[in-house]
Protein backbone atom coordinates (compact mmCIF):
# COMPACT_ATOMS: atom_id res chain seq x y z
CA UNK A 1 0.00 0.00 0.00
CA UNK A 2 1.73 3.47 -1.10
CA UNK A 3 1.70 6.41 1.18
CA UNK A 4 -0.99 7.78 -0.37
CA UNK A 5 -3.28 5.01 0.12
CA UNK A 6 -2.32 4.85 3.75
CA UNK A 7 -3.15 8.45 4.12
CA UNK A 8 -6.85 8.09 2.30
CA UNK A 9 -7.22 4.94 4.94
CA UNK A 10 -6.41 6.87 7.80
CA UNK A 11 -8.83 9.89 6.70
CA UNK A 12 -11.34 7.20 6.02
CA UNK A 13 -11.59 5.65 9.19
CA UNK A 14 -11.41 8.92 11.50
CA UNK A 15 -14.80 10.02 9.32
CA UNK A 16 -16.54 6.80 10.37
CA UNK A 17 -15.60 7.86 13.63
CA UNK A 18 -16.70 11.12 13.37
CA UNK A 19 -20.30 10.30 11.35
CA UNK A 20 -20.82 7.77 14.47
CA UNK A 21 -19.51 10.62 16.95
CA UNK A 22 -21.81 13.23 15.47
CA UNK A 23 -24.64 10.70 15.23
CA UNK A 24 -24.23 10.09 19.25
CA UNK A 25 -23.54 13.29 20.38
CA UNK A 26 -26.80 14.86 18.37
CA UNK A 27 -29.13 12.47 19.75
CA UNK A 28 -27.31 13.97 23.51
CA UNK A 29 -28.54 17.25 22.49
CA UNK A 30 -25.19 18.44 21.33
CA UNK A 31 -23.66 20.63 19.18
CA UNK A 32 -20.07 20.44 18.44
CA UNK A 33 -17.95 23.58 17.03
CA UNK A 34 -14.55 22.82 15.92
CA UNK A 35 -12.04 25.83 15.89
CA UNK A 36 -9.22 25.87 13.11
CA UNK A 37 -6.69 28.91 13.27
CA UNK A 38 -2.74 29.07 13.25
CA UNK A 39 -0.59 29.88 16.36
CA UNK A 40 -1.09 32.88 18.25
CA UNK A 41 -4.40 33.84 16.53
CA UNK A 42 -6.33 34.99 19.65
CA UNK A 43 -8.10 31.77 19.20
CA UNK A 44 -8.07 30.32 23.15
CA UNK A 45 -8.77 34.40 24.50
CA UNK A 46 -11.73 34.57 21.92
CA UNK A 47 -13.27 31.17 23.13
CA UNK A 48 -12.90 32.34 26.56
CA UNK A 49 -15.08 35.32 25.84
CA UNK A 50 -17.30 32.98 24.15
CA UNK A 51 -17.66 31.06 26.70
CA UNK A 52 -17.63 33.52 29.26
CA UNK A 53 -21.05 34.86 27.54
CA UNK A 54 -22.54 31.74 26.72
CA UNK A 55 -22.61 31.15 30.63
CA UNK A 56 -24.01 34.43 31.54
CA UNK A 57 -27.41 33.85 28.71
CA UNK A 58 -27.40 30.70 30.69
CA UNK A 59 -26.58 28.41 28.05
CA UNK A 60 -24.42 25.28 28.60
CA UNK A 61 -21.40 25.14 27.10
CA UNK A 62 -18.23 22.99 27.53
CA UNK A 63 -14.90 22.99 26.01
CA UNK A 64 -12.00 20.87 24.92
CA UNK A 65 -8.58 22.35 24.13
CA UNK A 66 -5.91 20.67 22.60
CA UNK A 67 -1.87 21.18 22.39
CA UNK A 68 1.02 19.09 21.78
CA UNK A 69 1.97 19.93 25.55
CA UNK A 70 1.23 22.06 28.91
CA UNK A 71 -2.31 22.33 30.49
CA UNK A 72 -1.93 26.51 29.75
CA UNK A 73 -4.86 26.50 27.69
CA UNK A 74 -7.24 24.82 29.84
CA UNK A 75 -5.97 26.98 32.52
CA UNK A 76 -7.35 29.76 30.95
CA UNK A 77 -10.37 28.60 29.45
CA UNK A 78 -11.43 27.33 32.57
CA UNK A 79 -12.18 30.86 34.12
CA UNK A 80 -15.19 31.42 32.56
CA UNK A 81 -16.82 28.95 34.19
CA UNK A 82 -17.51 26.53 31.75
CA UNK A 83 -16.27 22.60 32.16
CA UNK A 84 -12.79 22.27 30.23
CA UNK A 85 -10.83 19.24 29.38
CA UNK A 86 -7.17 19.47 27.88
CA UNK A 87 -6.24 17.14 24.93
CA UNK A 88 -2.77 16.72 24.58
CA UNK A 89 -1.72 15.11 21.46
CA UNK A 90 1.99 13.94 22.27
CA UNK A 91 3.60 15.59 19.17
CA UNK A 92 0.51 14.99 16.49
CA UNK A 93 -0.18 18.23 14.58
CA UNK A 94 -4.06 17.82 15.07
CA UNK A 95 -6.68 16.37 16.53
CA UNK A 96 -8.58 13.36 15.47
CA UNK A 97 -12.19 11.86 16.03
CA UNK A 98 -10.63 8.70 17.78
CA UNK A 99 -9.10 11.55 21.09
CA UNK A 100 -12.49 13.67 20.73
CA UNK A 101 -14.56 10.27 21.47
CA UNK A 102 -11.99 8.90 24.41
CA UNK A 103 -11.40 12.45 26.06
CA UNK A 104 -15.60 13.13 26.25
CA UNK A 105 -16.13 9.27 27.76
CA UNK A 106 -17.48 9.81 31.50
CA UNK A 107 -16.54 13.90 31.56
CA UNK A 108 -19.08 15.23 28.67
CA UNK A 109 -21.76 16.96 31.38
CA UNK A 110 -25.19 15.44 30.76
CA UNK A 111 -26.97 19.04 29.79
CA UNK A 112 -23.96 20.56 27.51
CA UNK A 113 -25.97 22.19 24.11
CA UNK A 114 -22.70 23.22 22.89
CA UNK A 115 -19.02 21.48 23.09
CA UNK A 116 -15.93 23.83 21.56
CA UNK A 117 -13.04 22.09 20.28
CA UNK A 118 -9.74 24.64 20.12
CA UNK A 119 -7.77 21.97 17.27
CA UNK A 120 -3.97 22.51 17.56
CA UNK A 121 -2.71 25.41 16.21
CA UNK A 122 -2.47 24.47 12.89
CA UNK A 123 -3.94 25.29 9.23
CA UNK A 124 -2.56 22.32 7.64
CA UNK A 125 -3.59 18.93 8.91
CA UNK A 126 -6.46 19.60 10.84
CA UNK A 127 -8.28 20.85 8.11
CA UNK A 128 -8.58 17.07 6.87
CA UNK A 129 -10.18 15.57 10.02
CA UNK A 130 -13.82 15.61 10.95
CA UNK A 131 -14.33 15.63 14.59
CA UNK A 132 -18.08 15.16 14.14
CA UNK A 133 -18.31 18.75 14.58
CA UNK A 134 -21.40 20.94 13.63
CA UNK A 135 -19.71 24.10 13.01
CA UNK A 136 -16.09 24.53 11.52
CA UNK A 137 -14.92 28.13 12.26
CA UNK A 138 -11.44 29.08 11.19
CA UNK A 139 -10.09 32.35 12.65
CA UNK A 140 -7.30 34.77 11.81
CA UNK A 141 -5.58 37.78 13.31
CA UNK A 142 -5.04 40.54 11.29
CA UNK A 143 -1.66 40.37 11.35
CA UNK A 144 -1.22 37.38 9.50
CA UNK A 145 -1.40 38.76 5.68
CA UNK A 146 -4.55 39.62 3.57
CA UNK A 147 -3.43 36.39 1.29
CA UNK A 148 -3.82 33.69 4.20
CA UNK A 149 -7.34 32.13 2.95
CA UNK A 150 -5.61 31.94 -0.58
CA UNK A 151 -2.35 29.92 1.30
CA UNK A 152 -4.36 27.50 3.07
CA UNK A 153 -7.69 27.10 1.02
CA UNK A 154 -8.62 23.70 2.64
CA UNK A 155 -9.20 24.87 5.57
CA UNK A 156 -11.06 28.08 4.80
CA UNK A 157 -12.57 26.45 2.10
CA UNK A 158 -14.35 24.14 4.30
CA UNK A 159 -15.12 26.73 7.02
CA UNK A 160 -19.31 27.32 7.92
CA UNK A 161 -17.91 30.52 9.52
CA UNK A 162 -14.52 32.56 9.11
CA UNK A 163 -13.66 34.91 12.24
CA UNK A 164 -11.14 38.03 12.01
CA UNK A 165 -9.45 38.34 15.41
CA UNK A 166 -7.66 41.11 16.94
CA UNK A 167 -9.31 43.91 14.66
CA UNK A 168 -8.07 46.58 17.33
CA UNK A 169 -4.70 46.03 15.83
CA UNK A 170 -6.01 46.08 12.26
CA UNK A 171 -4.51 49.64 11.19
CA UNK A 172 -1.27 49.34 12.87
CA UNK A 173 -0.70 46.01 11.02
CA UNK A 174 -1.96 48.11 7.66
CA UNK A 175 -4.76 45.09 7.68
CA UNK A 176 -6.43 45.22 3.92
CA UNK A 177 -9.77 43.86 4.89
CA UNK A 178 -11.40 44.25 1.54
CA UNK A 179 -8.31 42.21 0.19
CA UNK A 180 -9.17 39.65 2.86
CA UNK A 181 -12.67 39.49 2.36
CA UNK A 182 -12.14 38.75 -1.73
CA UNK A 183 -9.59 36.15 -0.68
CA UNK A 184 -11.73 34.51 1.75
CA UNK A 185 -14.33 34.06 -0.78
CA UNK A 186 -12.43 33.44 -4.38
CA UNK A 187 -11.91 30.06 -1.90
CA UNK A 188 -15.18 29.60 0.13
CA UNK A 189 -17.86 32.40 -2.00
CA UNK A 190 -20.62 33.34 0.31
CA UNK A 191 -18.93 32.69 3.91
CA UNK A 192 -20.00 35.13 6.24
CA UNK A 193 -16.82 36.84 7.71
CA UNK A 194 -16.88 37.85 11.77
CA UNK A 195 -15.07 40.83 12.82
CA UNK A 196 -13.91 40.04 16.79
CA UNK A 197 -12.06 41.30 19.08
CA UNK A 198 -11.39 39.73 22.43
CA UNK A 199 -9.92 42.37 24.25
CA UNK A 200 -13.15 44.72 23.81
CA UNK A 201 -15.51 41.90 23.03
CA UNK A 202 -16.43 43.04 19.92
CA UNK A 203 -17.83 39.97 17.84
CA UNK A 204 -18.04 37.59 20.67
CA UNK A 205 -21.84 37.58 20.89
CA UNK A 206 -22.28 37.16 17.01
CA UNK A 207 -20.33 34.55 17.07
CA UNK A 208 -22.34 33.24 20.26
CA UNK A 209 -25.24 33.87 17.85
CA UNK A 210 -23.93 32.03 14.88
CA UNK A 211 -22.93 28.75 17.00
CA UNK A 212 -26.72 28.41 18.37
CA UNK A 213 -28.17 29.49 15.24
CA UNK A 214 -26.26 25.89 14.06
CA UNK A 215 -27.78 23.83 16.39
CA UNK A 216 -30.96 24.73 14.52
CA UNK A 217 -29.94 23.93 10.73
CA UNK A 218 -28.86 27.37 10.11
CA UNK A 219 -25.49 27.11 8.95
CA UNK A 220 -23.31 28.24 5.38
CA UNK A 221 -22.36 25.14 3.10
CA UNK A 222 -18.59 25.14 2.04
CA UNK A 223 -17.32 23.92 -1.18
CA UNK A 224 -15.24 21.53 0.67
CA UNK A 225 -17.58 20.70 3.34
CA UNK A 226 -16.38 18.06 5.88
CA UNK A 227 -19.63 16.25 6.18
CA UNK A 228 -22.27 14.54 6.47
CA UNK A 229 -21.71 12.86 3.25
CA UNK A 230 -17.93 11.98 2.84
CA UNK A 231 -14.52 14.14 3.16
CA UNK A 232 -12.98 16.25 0.63
CA UNK A 233 -9.41 16.70 1.29
CA UNK A 234 -8.06 18.40 -1.96
CA UNK A 235 -7.96 21.67 -2.15
CA UNK A 236 -10.69 23.78 -3.71
CA UNK A 237 -10.90 24.39 -8.06
CA UNK A 238 -11.86 28.25 -7.49
CA UNK A 239 -8.86 29.10 -6.46
CA UNK A 240 -6.63 30.59 -9.82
Amino acid sequence: MCRSDVKQAVLAKNDELAADLRGDLARQGVSVVNLLSSPGSGKTELLGRVLARAMERGVPVAALTADLATENDAVRLARSGAPVQQVLTDGLCHLEARQVRARLAGWLPADTAVLFVENVGNLVCPAAYDLGETLRVVLMAVTEGEDKPLKYPSAFGSAHLVVVTKTDLAEAAGFDESAFVENVHRVNPGVEIVRSCARTGAGVGTVLDRVLAARDGARHQPPLAPHPHGHHHGAPTTVA
